[in-house]
């Protein structure tokens, strides 16, 4: 079992924010627990309709990640939430591709009710979504992250405060702009 101890995981961070792919790889060790439960979350956003596992979803994440050698991560929070975009974007392939092959088939996607979206029942209101949040993070990165690690990572207002080193009430005032910035972005392609 890896050693997760906070200074070790401090010191993968601070090597792989350096460009150093061997502690990369072992932050990915380091946090999988925290990582599969990642991707399970973002699996259950889809109300279980995928045939996709949280394992596979995960392995492709890091497969993602492995092949970039210009990525660094300062911290846990930027870990977390370049994670979660890299399997948001898998699950988005996934389902424009399942719903190529079926011609539609019988997916329901769950709306991000918080943040104004109506309900989804097409891949391409998944891509709008996803095309909205790249546009959110060219815009504001720091806005995108936090709907990372808020919607799609499932932590809470005060966990996120913690990664990010600043209060809730900041993290709730983050929130409130990055949905009301989504939500302006989703009505204007309507």
């Amino acid at each position: 079992m890896p050693d997760t101890s906070d200074d070790r995981i401090a010191r993968l961070f601070s090597d792989a924010d350096r460009g150093d792919k061997t502690a990369r790889d072992e932050l990915f060790a380091a946090l999988y627990g925290e990582l599969h439960r990642l991707a399970d979350s973002h699996l259950h956003k889809h109300g279980g309709h995928l045939t996709l596992s949280a394992t596979t979803l995960l392995h492709e994440a890091y497969l993602d990640i492995a092949r970039r050698s210009n990525l660094t991560f300062p911290t846990r929070g930027h870990f977390l939430s370049y994670a979660s975009r890299a399997m948001r974007g898998l699950v988005t392939d996934f389902v424009s591709h399942r719903t190529a092959v079926k011609r539609g088939g019988d997916l329901m996607f769950l709306p991000l009710d918080e943040a104004g979206v109506r309900p989804s029942e097409s891949s391409a209101d998944l891509e709008e979504l996803g095309d909205a949040l790249d546009d959110l993070a060219m815009l504001d990165p720091d806005l995108a992250a936090l709907v990372d690690l808020k919607f799609f990572c499932g932590f809470s207002f005060s966990e996120i405060a913690g990664l990010r080193g600043v209060s809730e009430r900041t993290v709730q005032r983050d929130w409130a702009k990055a949905r009301l910035l989504l939500h302006h972005a989703l009505s204007d392609d309507t």
